[in-house]
């Protein structure tokens, strides 16, 4: 395992600027989130310039990315737009050799059966590929249930999870126990969080995260990827993240 953060992050900065800032922050990797609403790199951009793309990201400090965190906008609009964007990714992960791409999961009320049957297209043509397909567990998705969410992974095979704690400690389920999930993570997202309201992302050692015991979990199903730091800017914190980051990035290197 190693600790990555993630450009959202840092996502008031140009993507340059916020690459600099994991380079400055010494961190090995990080997850290179490419979001439609954000304003650091969209996907529509990369659909249209990959190697314009491939320019900026390799024209930095020679950081490199682990995950492609990706936000490719409503599926359901415009399905052929959706899927030229998918693809583009998958081939901007084939050249920077990035194995892990993460999208989200079906909101909630969503048909399960529908959802099955569009990961298990997007698994399939990243399976051609040597790519691997998470989805967060978040909850506001179909993954907000544990339950469900091993029963998508089963459901197609290939697909893993990217665990997110955070929605299972503070969403309004507040799940109890998820360890069944661990079989199938296969990234991982780390923010400090309290159970209670308006506490979804707190000072690093103010909130319920156990992360002694995730990572011990993640160590016996044999993982061995990024644990990824996503504290987000734009979540408004009434913190400086810059600290936080460097915070929870020395306590998780403290567990490796």
């Amino acid at each position: 395992m190693f600790v990555s953060c993630s450009t959202r992050c840092f996502s008031k900065k140009p993507l340059e600027a916020a690459i600099r800032q994991l380079f400055e922050l010494e961190f090995p990797k990080f997850d290179l989130a490419v979001i439609e609403s954000g304003t650091q790199l969209r996907p529509s951009e990369v659909a249209e310039d990959i190697e314009g793309t491939l320019h900026r990201l390799r024209s930095g400090p020679g950081l490199t990315p682990s995950t492609l965190e990706l936000d490719l906008g409503p599926h359901d609009p415009d399905p052929k737009l959706w899927r030229k964007r998918f693809e583009a990714m998958c081939r901007l992960a084939k050249q920077l050799t990035v194995a892990v791409l993460v999208i989200p999961a079906s909101p909630l009320g969503a048909s399960f059966d529908e959802e099955v049957k569009r990961l298990s297209s997007l698994v399939e043509f990243m399976g051609r590929e040597g790519l691997v397909l998470t989805v967060p567990t978040h909850s506001a998705t179909l993954t907000a249930d544990p339950a469900q969410a091993i029963a998508l992974c089963k459901a197609v095979p290939g697909l893993g999870l990217t665990l997110d704690p955070s929605h299972y400690t503070n969403g309004p389920t507040k799940v109890g126990n998820y360890d069944g999930v661990y079989p199938y993570v296969r990234h991982v997202q780390f923010r400090d969080t309290g159970k209670q309201p308006g506490a979804f992302q707190v000072k690093v050692g103010s909130g319920d995260i156990e992360y002694t015991r995730i990572v011990s979990l993640l160590e016996r199903q044999g993982y061995d990827r990024a644990l990824s730091i996503s504290i987000w800017d734009e979540l408004g914190s009434p913190f400086e993240v810059d600290v936080e980051v460097r915070k929870l990035k020395l306590l998780l290197e403290s567990l490796l």
